[in-house]
């Protein structure tokens, strides 16, 4: 492989100081073959960002964000501090953070309107259905760091894919991968934003890229369709009533006046993704690991909350879903029969756990009973 060498350079192009391998790199040559291997390894898009970037605008709304409380019981939000919008605090010497998207829509999933519209399945977050996207980001990234390596000799750097205190949308749309929704998620005219993210953060000095402007418009479909209203202002969200945090980053009890509006959602929420316009051009993913397993698109509450401990542990191992625990999963799937349809099937399932070793799922599901006029027998 031709290797991407020039001239020996010792400054960053803004005059910063830093270590380049000892041959000299051609940055922009860099660059452009960073792009090329990214996308070699499976990514759609990749981008470059100053690490040195304004942020000043992101880190106080991030601590305005904080103090109102609207993290919940996310407490690793508010445990770093400023080193979420500072790259060279969590990595010393960072100047560039490389943003790359990967399309995560499995090909075979069952359309998620019809599964949400159905009273007696389970809705899953699409991202889900298959294998737990943090171990496949991260190791391509760590790929595409073992290319660059290969081409300029040793380099510092850290991979990362929502696994550290890195703000992923401000670096994102930093880098020119496109701007932030209403929603609070990153959108992009190409692909909307059905993608998971990932970043390399890196001592390279290679050329950054511009961002794209903002394509929202006056339109507020993801506010208004919002089941629990979470998003209560364009580019704020309060997690405490999100049902992606309830079902997943929520460990105790669910609020009860938000458990009938969370319907049959057991594990995350997209309703907001789903009715976004931009949404239109969200690509299906060619990636075997996010395929649908164990019929997740497509499965009845009654089946999922019958899984014991033991089935749930075998059946969703390297899932995303896996990480909540049991417990957890058994709690969701208790409000999502509390919503369901009436029916002897639903309250018997029900009844199958009324003495369930668990207080937090005992009590979710008496109040799944009570919504069908039952009690536990």
């Amino acid at each position: 492989m031709m290797r991407i060498m020039q001239e020996k350079i010792s400054k960053d192009p803004s005059g910063i100081p830093c270590n380049l391998p000892d041959a000299g790199v051609d940055l922009p040559r860099l660059a452009d073959a960073i792009k090329a291997w990214g996308k070699e390894l499976g990514f759609q898009e990749i981008c470059i960002a100053d690490a040195n970037a304004e942020m000043a605008k992101a880190e106080s709304g991030l601590f305005e964000w904080l103090g109102k409380g609207y993290h919940g019981e996310m407490d690793y939000m508010a445990k770093h501090g400023t080193r979420r919008t500072r790259p060279s605090e969590l990595v010393p010497g960072t100047l560039r953070v490389i943003s790359v998207r990967m399309n995560y829509t499995p090909p075979a999933a069952k359309n998620s309107w019809q599964v949400m519209h159905d009273g007696d399945k389970a809705f899953i977050s699409r991202y889900a259905l298959g294998r737990d996207y943090h171990k496949v980001l991260r190791g391509r990234l760590q790929k595409l760091a073992d290319k660059i390596a290969a081409e300029v000799g040793h380099f510092n750097y850290r991979v990362f894919s929502d696994s550290a205190p890195v703000m992923e949308v401000e670096w994102a749309q930093k880098s020119g991968l496109g701007w932030r929704g209403k929603h609070t998620l990153l959108l992009s005219r190409e692909a909307g934003s059905m993608f998971f993210l990932g970043e390399l953060y890196t001592d390279l000095p290679v050329p950054v890229d511009s961002p794209t402007g903002n394509y929202c418009g006056s339109c507020t479909k993801c506010i208004d369709i919002c089941p629990t209203q979470a998003i209560v202002a364009p580019y704020r969200l309060d997690a405490r009533r999100c049902i992606s945090y309830l079902t997943i980053e929520h460990k105790g009890s669910i609020p009860e006046a938000l458990r009938p509006l969370i319907g049959n959602r057991v594990y995350g929420c997209d309703d907001c993704q789903l009715i976004c316009p931009w949404n239109k051009f969200a690509a299906v993913t060619g990636e075997d690991d996010f395929a649908v397993r164990n019929g997740l698109d497509d499965v009845s509450l009654v089946e999922l909350f019958g899984w014991t401990k033991e089935e749930f542990d075998i059946r969703l191992a390297g899932s995303p879903i896996r990480r909540i625990g049991h417990e957890q999963w058994l709690r969701n799937l208790a409000v999502g029969l509390g919503n369901a349809p009436s029916s002897a099937a639903v309250t018997a399932a029900l009844r199958t756990r009324c003495d369930d070793e668990s207080s937090l799922v005992r009590e979710h599901v008496r109040w799944a009973l009570q919504r069908h006029d039952m009690e536990c027998i």
